[in-house]
């Protein structure tokens, strides 16, 4: 009897794990659980949205803030909110990280901006927003001063490489 309860599990346990592996991507480490896209495809997802968030901004005042009222703001600080989800997967390097925080700045202060009805200060940080974003393009390549300076002395003697350079901050 406590051999078929086994067996059972053992079974149950088995066709549960086969029926959920429902991904067929090969995946090597971490890179597969977070980056859906490319930075770069990242990047224009998250223009796009900033880009329809100016776009409502401008349908909300060609309509009177008396029409729309509440639903206009609403939409322009769901697109916000979707840009800022969107931006959160750009990652290629530490340089651009810190300048998409950076960017993502903006897209917080507009989305207070909207909230208390300043709309002219939104678009104003919405295009700043854009600008940097647009800009966050060319920093995905680290150039050879930023790969010198982020290599460690333990890198080097794991690779067996001597740079006299390595580390050394300008």
């Amino acid at each position: 009897m406590k051999l078929l309860k086994s067996a059972a599990v053992a079974t149950a346990l088995a066709l549960s794990l086969g029926s959920f592996s429902t991904k067929a991507d090969i995946c090597l480490g971490m890179a597969c659980m977070y980056n859906r896209m490319t930075p770069v495809e990242e990047i224009d997802a998250t223009l796009g949205q900033v880009t329809e968030a100016l776009r409502s901004i401008q349908v909300r005042n060609s309509v009177g803030a008396a029409d729309s009222g509440k639903a206009g703001d609403d939409l322009i600080i769901s697109n916000i909110k979707e840009a800022l989800k969107l931006s959160k997967e750009i990652n290629a390097n530490d340089k651009l990280d810190r300048n998409r925080n950076r960017a993502n700045d903006y897209l917080k202060k507009a989305r207070v901006a909207v909230q208390a009805s300043d709309l002219i200060k939104a678009t104003e940080l919405l295009k700043e927003a854009e600008k940097r974003f647009s800009e966050l393009k060319g920093m995905i390549d680290l150039t050879q001063a930023d790969r010198v300076s982020q290599q460690t002395n333990l890198l080097n003697r794991i690779l067996d490489t001597p740079d006299s350079a390595a580390g050394a901050r300008r």
